[in-house]
């Protein structure tokens, strides 16, 4: 049996798992795990810990099709400037909850369209953030940037706060893919942008592409990564498109016959791996790519690779506070989602309480599946030994005996570790689904392949 066959076999071009940003996936929070927890979390931090900050901006002049982000759009600036007082009131409520001393390791602006802010916004904003949580020594802040909703006013105010790296979003640069999305985006343009950027002093830069969109295939793939490759960026994320279109209404109007179908969404991905390969980056888990320098490859070296809501990332805080509409939180303790649309966001921050919705507690069963979810996904490999230190982990040694037995060839164990060979990585999520006995089964969750 050849390897496309034993793919196929496991379910690869059929099966729809969860991406494994945090376990549990955010699909098993409960609104009964709500503020009193938030709360609690945020009040028992060890100050000596700096923590990473997330801040959700949702909001987007254009509503790209293929994205299933928590955004809205917006032809003036009166909603963001009203989103903005609920931020900082926001921020009050948290200066009112930390312990005294919490510093900040790392910042990450989303969306929705953090590029869609003024200059005189982004200076208010982070101000507003660093006099809440001052940042740590060797501070990095990174920033997702539409290059399209950009200029050098903007850019320069970025740099002035302190951005030190921009994720690029450009998905696809072939004008019908563009067209089928609702995102057009000239090489011209992003190139502007990215040299904008490194004229600021920003040069860690990271490019998002996206595989299996609309009208998509091998040729075009072809073009946008030799453009990509132009660009030089330090990091690369590809992200396979989840066709979702009963949860993103605006996905209704992407016709599903011009998708690739699943084998085909298999190749194209194979064929980034490959180009990005001989361009010399280093493959970082299942979806990201970086040089050899830099330091989401150093931290997979290191065995210090970690997954959060914003994918691969170096990041070695502890917690991660979200802030804004829909953004999560997670401690040691569990996970807390900010309420998701604006509108409910706004009225819990007027109503002078932080903005929990809903969240999960973390109980001693999950922490050793979280552990070997973490590890598959990072270094596509389980260390039985680290295992030891949770004391529900020996629950978990049928489903390592199993994984042997259901996937022979493709998983193996060398003394205490558990390794998915080369040929099984395409089969990650999958396996690391093993682990997870608390998803929601109804969920829409995107495509394996």
């Amino acid at each position: 049996m050849n390897n496309m066959s034993r793919l196929r076999q496991h379910g690869l071009f059929d099966t729809r798992v969860p991406r494994y940003t945090s376990y549990p996936p955010a699909t098993a929070f409960s609104a009964q795990t709500g503020v009193a927890f938030q709360s609690e979390c945020l009040r028992t931090l060890d100050a000596d810990n700096p923590v990473s900050v997330y801040v959700h901006i949702p909001f987007c002049e254009r509503l790209c099709w293929f994205c299933a982000c928590r955004t809205q759009g917006t032809t003036t600036l009166k909603p963001v400037e009203t989103y903005l007082t609920s931020l900082k009131a926001e921020l009050e409520l948290l200066r009112k909850t930390l312990p005294a001393g919490v510093k900040m390791a790392q910042l990450h602006w989303g969306g929705g369209t953090p590029t869609i802010l003024t200059p005189d916004m982004i200076r208010d904003l982070a101000t507003a953030i660093m006099d809440v949580i001052p940042p740590a020594a060797n501070f990095q802040f990174s920033v997702e940037v539409d290059p399209t909703l950009v200029d050098d006013a903007k850019i320069e105010a970025l740099a002035a706060v302190g951005m030190t790296r921009a994720s690029i979003g450009i998905q696809d640069f072939a004008p019908d893919v563009q067209a089928a999305i609702g995102r057009e985006q000239s090489f011209e343009t992003t190139r502007y942008c990215v040299e904008s950027l490194r004229a600021t002093g920003v040069t860690s830069l990271n490019a998002d592409l996206v595989y299996g969109l609309p009208h998509q295939n091998a040729r075009k793939l072809d073009d946008t990564i030799s453009k990509v490759m132009q660009l030089d960026p330090d990091r690369i994320a590809l992200f396979g498109y989840a066709h979702v279109p009963n949860f993103a209404k605006r996905q209704q109007l992407i016709p599903n016959a011009a998708l690739p179908d699943e084998e085909t969404r298999y190749q194209l991905t194979q064929q980034a791996a490959r180009a990005f390969g001989a361009s010399g980056y280093e493959a970082i888990g299942i979806d990201h790519f970086a040089k050899p320098e830099d330091s989401l490859t150093t931290a997979r070296n290191h065995g210090q690779l970690r997954r959060n809501f914003q994918g691969y990332t170096d990041d070695t805080s502890q917690s991660l506070i979200g802030i804004g509409a829909s953004s999560i939180s997670q401690f040691a303790q569990g996970y807390m989602q900010n309420a998701s649309t604006t509108a409910a966001y706004i009225q819990r921050i007027i109503g002078e309480n932080l903005a929990g919705h809903r969240g999960y507690h973390l109980s001693a069963s999950d922490r050793p599946r979280a552990a070997a979810i973490n590890m598959l996904m990072c270094q596509f490999e389980i260390d039985l030994s680290a295992l030891d230190e949770f004391p529900d982990a020996c629950a978990l040694t049928p489903i390592h005996d199993a994984l042997l037995v259901d996937f022979a060839g493709l998983v193996v164990r060398d003394d205490n570790i558990l390794r998915i060979t080369p040929e099984g990585r395409p089969l990650t999520r999958i396996i690391a689904q093993r682990y997870d006995n608390v998803s929601d089964t109804t969920a829409q969750y995107s495509q394996a392949s």
